[in-house]
């Protein structure tokens, strides 16, 4: 993919001010537009916004073609118009056409769009097509935005995986639960309903078995309203889900998948029509490297990638399986919600193994850290 270098005294404060509403427009995309990219698009025309869209969901009309259909439907005449889109305009047929055709159709006189497609279908392809039509096109505004709405569908896009973000709701110092395993409720209703807002916009929820069996929890969302439930996503190495947990309640909304590794061969058959009847899927992917037979963690995002189309994975789990995430290296960001407690001993936010030396921390950036109700939540990504 050819990255366009920016000069940002090419760009005016008016055209800051159109591409930040059209990534507000982009955010409407957050909860429906999964697998496709999260994106916003503005039309300008005598310094008058005669059009707003965008993405809708897979299949539906993209940003362009929609604020192309606003402007339309108000009886304006987008050509000789601006263009402001926050992801270069696809030049493939999908499932929809391409909305560079669109574009040079409407004769619209310039296209500032915020950052390239990380799709190889379009990876520049869909500016030069503009370009080859005698539009002007820009590209670069405000693209560390830009990208942060579509962390995972570039990750997927660029690495054949999806962005993993792992959510911890922790005590002061550090425990996720009592020793008795008590965990409701550490931290407020205002940071839970926070959590839902990243529950609603990730493609699927993950936790693993450990947590099922003890919290047997919907993972579903439920707080905020949303047009889609996401996937839900159970690691059980041995199949030993029970059959009347809740993650396996298909009148929740949504699907359930269930991730296994080597399980006994007649415990599996009976499991696959329990999980058959109740319309889940079961998916078999062992270690091969691991004698326990536990499931083989990079191959599973890998697979949610590529035979799912997943973009981000939201992880509820257990200090175990955080653990094992973490040190797998499948964990790309940290979601914390710190409760102003101290709960003494009990269990910690992963079960990561002792060091010896400093050299060999686990070490992650900042994103950004802001106050949730009388909590603190704090976004870290790996370095």
């Amino acid at each position: 993919m050819r990255h366009i270098v920016i000069n940002e005294p090419m760009y005016t404060q008016e055209d800051h001010d159109y591409m930040t509403m059209a990534l507000a427009e982009a955010k409407k995309s957050l909860f429906i537009s999964n697998p496709n990219p999260r994106v916003g698009c503005v039309i300008v025309k005598n310094k008058q916004v005669i059009g707003l869209g965008h993405t809708q969901a897979a299949g539906s009309d993209h940003a362009e073609i929609n604020a192309l259909k606003d402007a339309q439907s108000k009886g304006f005449d987008v050509s000789g118009a601006t263009v402001y889109v926050t992801l270069e305009p696809c030049c493939h047929h999908g499932r929809t056409p391409p909305c560079t055709d669109a574009l040079i159709n409407a004769k619209v006189a310039t296209v500032i769009a915020a950052m390239p497609d990380p799709n190889p279908l379009v990876a520049g392809q869909g500016l030069e097509q503009l370009r080859t039509a005698g539009i002007e096109v820009r590209c670069g505004l405000l693209e560390k935005d830009a990208t942060e709405l579509n962390i995972g569908f570039i990750q997927r896009m660029t690495q054949g995986k999806p962005w993993v973000r792992l959510k911890v709701a922790a005590s002061l110092d550090g425990k996720t639960a009592l020793s008795n395993g008590v965990s409701q409720w550490i931290t407020s209703s205002d940071a839970r309903h926070d959590g839902h807002l990243w529950r609603a916009r990730a493609c699927c929820i993950l936790t693993g078995i450990g947590t099922v069996k003890e919290d047997n929890p919907q993972l579903n969302v439920r707080d905020i309203e949303t047009p889609r439930q996401p996937l839900r996503v159970l690691i059980d190495s041995f199949l030993e889900v029970p059959p009347d947990s809740k993650i396996l309640d298909d009148s929740l909304g949504g699907h359930t998948v269930v991730v296994c590794g080597q399980v006994e061969v007649n415990h599996f058959e009976k499991m696959s029509q329990i999980l058959r009847e109740k319309n889940v899927t079961l998916v078999s992917l062992p270690d091969a490297s691991n004698s326990k037979g536990k499931v083989d963690l990079p191959a599973l995002f890998k697979y949610l990638a590529e035979k799912l189309h997943i973009n981000e994975v939201h992880v509820e789990a257990g200090f175990k399986l955080n653990g094992s995430l973490i040190r797998e290296g499948c964990v790309d960001e940290l979601l914390i919600y710190m409760a102003p407690k101290l709960l003494g001993d009990g269990m910690g936010m992963a079960y990561l193994p002792a060091l010896d030396t400093l050299d060999n921390v686990s070490s992650w950036d900042l994103i950004d850290h802001t106050s949730i109700g009388n909590d603190l939540r704090i976004r870290l990504k790996k370095k």
